[in-house]
């Protein structure tokens, strides 16, 4: 399995695409319930297979990526042949990012010298998807890239 098997919730709401993931492997409903009973290492196997082709597939559409803690943002452009990262550090130990308060005391105050920017791109493994998978791993969501975008604007006319 290349990256991790979709909880019981996510199966649950893709189940569609599953019977017609089976249907394209000649596997009929009754066929998948013997599979389930008969040869479970099987029938897990599919479910990795399965997995993966959902994760390949939203990974294919991933442009934007944002990590954000207390005291950091790291904001990630997934281009064709690179990552850029925008990341921000709060210095001020008062402000804790991921609370409305301190998100605003941040949209505030984000010129100000309690707040560090430092910009990096960085290429691609031979395996760009299973790059964006492991930011995900690591905290990051998958998002429209608002935040990415403003700090890109502010950058470009400093």
């Amino acid at each position: 399995m290349k990256y991790v098997r979709l909880t019981k919730q996510q199966l649950e709401e893709l189940h569609q695409e599953f019977i017609n993931f089976l249907a394209t492997q000649s596997v009929t409903g009754d066929e998948w319930k013997q599979l389930k009973e008969e040869k479970p290492e099987v029938a897990e196997d599919e479910i990795d297979v399965f997995s993966d082709l959902i994760w390949e597939g939203v990974l294919n559409k991933v442009v934007y990526l944002e990590n954000v803690s207390d005291k950091q943002m790291h904001l990630f452009h997934c281009t064709e042949k690179e990552m850029k990262l925008i990341s921000v550090k709060v210095m001020n130990p008062e402000i804790d990012l991921t609370t409305t308060v301190g998100f605003l005391w941040f949209k505030k105050n984000w010129q100000s010298d309690f707040v560090e920017y430092l910009t990096a791109s960085k290429a691609y493994t031979e395996d760009k998807n299973l790059d964006k998978f492991n930011l995900i791993k690591q905290g990051a969501i998958i998002t429209k890239g608002e935040l990415y975008q403003w700090f890109d604007k502010i950058i470009e006319t400093s």
